[in-house]
């Protein structure tokens, strides 16, 4: 057998008795002849195994954890969704706890939730596209009252809600569009544009309908459609989902999301492969006041009225989750499940609080604190990804 041949692993030479020897060596890597020498007598046995390389006999649990988190990490909503997991474990164990004074896990607080979260959610995801598209939307919160508004006093005329809400919707895209043009046309900065917006819009409610109250009554089967509950799941909850999921394709999967990541990202390297930054940006303003709009239609079925300043700083806590939710204040980077995320994590924050009878001052303040570490966090994922 040549010298450093792998078939010979191991020799050995022992004494059996008075004549006796025993050869073992292993074939690499399938083969385990062993053959025993006794007096005359040639035996062969052969088995096949696997090797085990030698690091692999260590326990390996503590490594695999630690792979499992740093993939978990490596996504883009993984620390907020380890920070979300970990807030829905405490609460849990709370409630399961505690259940007369930690009403956490009640149908009632259930509901509740389920009811509250679809309008920040919408709200959230239109002005989550345009922050990765590189732009901010400070107007949504006032769009979302105007639009709201608009459709309640068309019903209120006899309109059919099913002709009121897309005349809503349409509203708010025109509202978006006129917002993207004025940025784009004159170079101004989005937040000064949309800023103004804000109370524009703001007072075009009190001229169109006054500082009252409109009542919303449209026929059943809006009502059913919109606020209603299927399988004791709200409405209002199935429609965030589903518009979760069909923003998660388009962002992620779709040829426009690569567009609005690339604009976002760097707009010169975008334009110099081809893609119409201009455009892109047209559309997601478009879409931050399409969803605003969407926002007042789940609202206003949900409660059956509107107030005039009912969207007064949802659009700063709309910001919030994007930005909680791991969104870069510069564009180019997120996630729609870390927007959702966002939503989720805020208005559990904000029921825990309610639960435990905190003052509210409180929740503005931990959610004051929580944008701020979330924008920390995020650059400093931004600085080691330059690095």
């Amino acid at each position: 057998m040549p010298a450093g041949s792998p078939l010979l692993e191991l020799f050995r030479l022992s004494s059996k008795g008075e004549n006796a020897l025993t050869l073992c060596f292993f074939a690499f890597p399938s083969a385990k002849p062993l053959c025993t020498f006794a007096g005359n007598a040639l035996t062969i046995e052969c088995q096949t195994v696997t090797p085990i390389p030698a690091d692999s006999a260590a326990p390996r649990s503590r490594t695999q954890r630690q792979s499992i988190l740093k993939q978990i990490m490596g996504m883009p909503a993984g620390a907020i969704f380890l920070v979300f997991a970990t807030l829905q474990i405490v609460c849990i164990a709370g409630a399961l706890l505690y259940p007369n004074e930690f009403r956490y896990l009640s149908p009632q607080n259930l509901t509740i939730l389920m009811k509250a979260i679809p309008v920040l959610g919408c709200l959230a995801l239109g002005a989550g596209v345009l922050m990765i598209a590189g732009e901010f939307d400070l107007s949504i919160g006032s769009v979302y009252t105007f639009t709201a508004v608009l459709m309640a006093s068309l019903v209120g005329a006899g309109v059919s809600a099913f002709v009121a809400a897309p005349l809503g919707i349409v509203v708010g895209l025109m509202i978006g569009l006129l917002n993207g043009h004025i940025t784009l046309r004159f170079g101004l900065p989005s937040f000064i544009v949309t800023l103004g917006g804000l109370l524009f819009w703001r007072g075009a409610v009190l001229l169109y309908n006054g500082a009252v109250q409109v009542r919303f009554d449209p026929e059943p089967l809006f009502t059913s459609l919109f606020s209603g509950t299927l399988f004791g799941i709200n409405a209002a909850f199935i429609w965030i989902v589903l518009l979760v999921v069909g923003f998660h394709f388009l962002l992620h999967r779709h040829r426009f999301g690569n567009h609005v990541f690339a604009t976002g990202g760097n707009r010169g390297a975008a334009e110099a492969i081809g893609i119409n930054t201009g455009r892109v940006k047209l559309v997601a303003f478009a879409i931050a006041g399409g969803m605003a709009a969407v926002a007042g239609i789940l609202a206003t079925a949900r409660v059956g009225s509107v107030q005039p300043g009912q969207g007064a700083g949802l659009e700063l806590q709309a910001i919030a989750a994007c930005v909680i939710g791991g969104l870069s204040l510069r564009g180019g980077r997120g996630s729609i499940v870390g927007i959702f995320l966002g939503v989720l994590l805020i208005h559990t924050i904000t029921d825990v609080l309610l639960l435990l009878r905190a003052p509210g001052f409180y929740l503005d303040m931990f959610i004051a604190t929580l944008i701020v570490l979330a924008a920390i966090f995020n650059h400093l994922i931004e600085r080691r990804g330059v690095a």
